[in-house]
């Protein structure tokens, strides 16, 4: 019997840069001009949904924002110390950090889920478990999000949490 030998998983660059520009031009949108530190957009999609976007960074070509989850029907429990109900809770909310470079027109995914830095590619299997395209997945995942923020989502352009 012949060895079979599994091809290495190379990162479709032209697929990647397209999901980092789309997402690029959807999350300009939903800023709507909101440049300063600290300033935030939120957006209601259902009763107990929504979605929150802060602007943690700004220099002259970039911002660094953090887009996150922000939902009431995650279970809390009334102590404060209870780690394993926070490490639960953190796990169920997705949140990602999101690189703006304004000169290419691209949003990178830097962050997700406590992820850092996060490779265009990923041999497997690995000990994090990580999907060779995890890279390409992230970015698909905040299209979706952001798909769905502009679509579904009131946004109060206050910041603060809009009301269906």
């Amino acid at each position: 019997m012949g060895v079979s030998t599994v091809a290495k998983y190379r990162p479709k660059i032209a697929t990647l840069l397209s999901l980092c520009e789309s997402n690029y031009v959807l999350l300009s949108r939903l800023i709507a001009g909101k440049t300063n530190v600290g300033e935030q957009r939120t957006f209601s999609i259902a009763g107990n949904l929504g979605y929150k976007l802060e602007i943690l960074e700004t220099t002259r070509y970039t911002n660094f924002i953090e887009i996150q989850q922000i939902s009431q029907f995650i279970r809390t429990d009334k102590s404060e110390n209870n780690t394993l109900s926070k490490t639960i809770n953190n796990a169920l909310i997705p949140k990602m950090k999101i690189r703006l470079y304004h000169d290419a027109r691209l949003a990178e995914v830097i962050a997700t889920q406590g992820m850092r830095q996060i490779k265009p590619r990923y041999d497997y299997p690995n000990d994090k478990m990580h999907q060779p395209d995890e890279k390409q997945q992230m970015s698909m995942f905040l299209k979706e999000w952001l798909q769905i923020c502009l679509r579904l989502g009131l946004a109060d352009p206050n910041g603060h949490q809009a009301q269906k």
